[in-house]
């Protein structure tokens, strides 16, 4: 045991362990080193030691007080960013990004941004009688978009097409690089429609003139939908874009894990998406950021339809799922969801399981769906592989089904009490919306391959013979 050092005594500091040995040692007395350092008095020793205690209680209190405001920006960031992607407290989404076709057009895929596929009658009915038909190149599967007078589809002859609404003259082309499967949506003079040539194209709607093109390198299936200063569309990358509508710059993408065929709804400034991961996307319509990620269980090729804040989207296997549009998804929820699945089938202490986030209903409605649902007041209309069913919104059970003579193709449309179908036997329907009764039957030359849009008493609609036809 080392003894203390009276004030006469002079110790040398070990440059090895920095700790104190009598002069005239030749090795330290802790370490055993051989003993080299610096001279010091014990008076100066001892200011030393208080100096070094001082210096370490100094370091202490910055230390803990760096420790502290680490936590207190680890708890400010985590609590700001719960509140940005958890919650509309920081950040609410665009209200006013919304709209709809003027009243008589049918300016947009699926009538308007919330996708309803319904317009107003303003007192005009079809009754089933042809007006005039014009011939493309190829077959139609785009659905006709109809602005002010005039007509716009694509075709599958790589082509844009602008049609006097009243004698079904050809007022102008544009030519793409390949098909044009994607409906045009017209919006303040510019129609924008997508191409299997990779590319977003916008066309000046009076003259057929090039504006400017966007390029993503894959196939642009979907149908834009266009709301304030941007243009939101899915595409073959697994990508959904929004481009700025009159610069056509990117302002964000968003990448999902499959195909993006499915055409954005847009509500209240949220844009929802289907994709053929499985899953059904609800993403701010300023920024991009994911808001909801609901699970469908397999691909959601068709748009979904918003109506007074549910959202309802269809798998491909047939089931009709309705979530809040407002919902918001919890941190890995669908990576952790599975374990505690099987821990709670296991019966292990958890809780049972919840539905997912945002989950209201679901209802099974055939063994394959590829169309998007028509939403009323009351009444959602889905047309399924070779019926088309009425479920009510209040009870969740099937009003009525109709079954018709051929498979039905693409999406359905509704103009006051009445709902029209193609079939791939070249019938269009109209059907009573209350009753599911038959008013009449068209028959064309060839399966119709698009689905109907209604403009002044009028339906338009694509023919996979080439055709387009108008039905008054």
């Amino acid at each position: 045991m080392s003894r203390a050092p009276n004030n006469n005594e002079f110790m040398v500091i070990c440059a090895v362990c920095q700790r104190p040995t009598p002069v005239g040692r030749t090795f330290c007395q802790y370490c055993w080193s051989v003993l080299r350092g610096d001279v010091v008095s014990a008076r100066q020793l001892e200011e030393m030691v208080k100096q070094g205690a001082e210096r370490l209680r100094a370091r202490r209190k910055v230390r803990l007080l760096t420790i502290g405001l680490v936590v207190l920006v680890v708890v400010l960031l985590t609590t700001c960013l719960s509140l940005y992607y958890g919650t509309d407290f920081l950040v609410k989404p665009p209200a006013w990004l919304d709209s709809d076709s003027s009243a008589g057009d049918w300016a947009m895929f699926r009538h308007g941004l919330r996708r309803s596929g319904c317009c107003d009658s303003i007192g005009i009915l079809p009754q089933g009688n042809l007006r005039w038909v014009f011939q493309s190149g190829a077959s139609i599967h785009s659905s006709p978009a109809i602005a002010g007078n005039a007509v716009y589809f694509g075709s599958r002859d790589h082509r844009l097409y602008a049609i006097d609404a009243a004698t079904g003259a050809k007022r102008w082309e544009y030519v793409t690089g390949s098909w044009v499967e994607s409906s045009p949506a017209v919006v303040d003079g510019v129609v924008y429609v997508g191409s299997n040539d990779g590319k977003l194209h916008a066309v000046e709607a009076e003259t057929g003139r090039k504006l400017w093109e966007f390029a993503v390198g894959y196939p642009v299936r979907s149908s834009p939908a266009v709301a304030g200063e941007a243009v939101y569309f899915g595409a073959d990358d697994y990508s959904v874009y929004a481009v700025h509508a009159v610069k056509g710059v990117k302002l964000w993408q968003f990448v999902t894990d499959g195909y993006v065929a499915s055409s954005p709804a847009v509500a209240e400034g949220i844009v929802y998406v289907g994709s053929n991961d499985g899953f059904c996307y609800a993403l701010d319509g300023l920024s991009g950021r994911l808001r909801l990620r609901f699970k469908a269980y397999s691909p959601v090729p068709a748009s979904p339809a918003v109506s007074q804040g549910v959202v309802y989207c269809c798998n491909f296997s047939g089931r009709l799922f309705a979530f809040d549009g407002k919902a918001r998804s919890s941190p890995w929820e669908h990576e952790l969801r599975p374990y505690w699945l099987q821990a709670y089938a296991f019966g292990l202490p958890v809780p049972k399981p919840s539905p997912q986030s945002g989950f209201l209903w679901e209802f099974k409605i055939a063994n394959r769906v590829e169309s998007s649902p028509l939403v009323t007041d009351d009444t959602l209309y889905i047309g399924a592989t070779n019926k088309l069913v009425a479920i009510d919104l209040a009870t969740h059970q099937k009003r009525w089904e109709f079954v018709p003579d051929g498979v039905i193709v693409g999406c359905i449309a509704k103009c006051g009490d009445n709902i029209y179908l193609g079939t791939g036997r070249g019938n269009l329907y109209a059907i009573n919306a209350e009753t599911g009764e038959v008013l009449w039957k068209f028959n064309i030359s060839s399966a119709i391959t698009s689905s109907p849009s209604v403009s002044q008493g009028v339906i338009y609609i694509g023919s996979d013979d080439g055709a387009l036809y108008a039905i008054e």
